[in-house]
């Protein structure tokens, strides 16, 4: 929309001002050039122009996808008021299940809640040789309870054809080292991998304000399988494999507390630890992982003895009472003589002074 001066206008102001009339006004009776006064108002127009839709029908579509129409709920309306079947029309129109009238909560069972069918060591093992008769012996009922093992082994290549007893020794001392290396490291993101659900509170507990140093030195024995099972967890399909693995090393740990005093071990002494060490794996899943479950205590083993525990100790120093300056000198004699009677007391000659005898007895 445009605004322009009319001729009429100028005219008006070409009288106003009589200087300017020789130069604005032709013979003729138009306008010639107009004064600067008169140009600057001529020049002030007022334009609007429409910028913010696009005036070409083809692209009209597009702009109608810019708005989506919404059915909005009615708020002022009741849920007693609607009837069931509209209800239901309006649930499937939206895509809406109705509600059932359990509450169903989904788990995932990662790992088992113990050991089935425990492996119990011999006594004795890793002490006497196999020359020795009992150490025949034990070779012997290994030997006999080995059958079941190998139907549960050949259940676990069903899931998993690279599963090998002989070789699977190496791999569980791998899985061990990285479980108790990230244990003294307090690192309790990734043990989780080497760890199972069960095994991991049991391994972190109260490792908190303490400082450990633990390291695996070497392999008196080559770890080796004595003892596999798999079971099944609610389901039939849900298999759970279990292997238990001996291992004869050479370690060293040493624990200090949060004062820095020697708890156990020490870091100069190794020893020799032998240990029964359950893997399990959820065998079912396809990405399922061998990872470390428990270890076995057999009960004939002796009890060890807890660590000793350190304490702040505080003493409380109570103060003398304070007595009176003047009759400090009556209480020390009163104090030399405590262990006369009463009477010998009361008969005692009087300190000479100015003051009144304390009555402190």
């Amino acid at each position: 929309m445009e605004k322009l001066a009319s001729a009429k206008t100028c005219l008006k102001l070409l009288q106003v001002m009589p200087g300017v009339q020789q130069a604005a006004v032709l013979p003729g009776g138009g306008l010639g050039v107009l004064a600067p006064p008169l140009q600057n108002l001529i020049q002030m127009q007022q334009v609007r122009h429409r910028q913010t839709k696009h005036w070409r029908p083809e692209f009209k579509r597009l702009r109608k996808l810019k708005f989506v129409k919404m059915d909005l709920p009615n708020l002022r309306e009741k849920p007693e008021d609607i009837s069931k079947e509209e209800m239901r029309s309006r649930m499937k129109e939206r895509g809406v299940l109705p509600p059932r009238p359990w509450m169903e909560r989904p788990f995932h069972i990662s790992c088992t809640g113990g050991i089935f069918e425990a492996y119990v060591p011999p006594e004795g093992d890793g002490k006497k040789s196999i020359i020795s008769t009992s150490g025949a012996k034990q070779k012997l009922e290994f030997l006999e309870k080995k059958s079941k093992s190998l139907m549960a082994v050949r259940k676990i290549r069903s899931y998993d054809e690279n599963f090998s007893s002989d070789d699977f020794g190496a791999e569980a001392q791998d899985i061990y080292i990285q479980a108790h290396t990230h244990m003294a490291a307090k690192d309790k993101y990734k043990i989780r991998e080497f760890v199972s659900e069960r095994c991991y509170p049991e391994m972190m507990h109260n490792v908190k304000d303490k400082t450990i140093r633990w390291k695996f030195l070497q392999s008196l024995e080559p770890p080796r399988v004595v003892h596999a099972r798999v079971t099944e967890v609610i389901t039939k399909e849900n298999q759970f494999a279990q292997v238990t693995v001996r291992f004869h090393s050479q370690q060293m740990l040493a624990i200090y507390d949060r004062f820095g005093r020697l708890m156990h071990g020490s870091e100069i002494i190794t020893k020799d630890v032998l240990e029964y060490v359950v893997f399990e794996k959820h065998i079912s899943n396809e990405y399922g992982k061998w990872r470390l479950h428990d270890k076995i205590i057999p009960d004939w083993l002796p009890a060890k003895q807890p660590a000793p525990i350190t304490y702040r100790l505080i003493e409380d120093e109570e103060e003398p009472p304070k007595e009176l300056s003047a009759g400090n000198a009556e209480v020390k004699q009163v104090e030399s003589v405590s262990e006369q009677p009463k009477e010998q007391l009361q008969l005692a000659t009087p300190v000479e002074s100015h003051t009144k005898p304390s009555l402190a007895i």
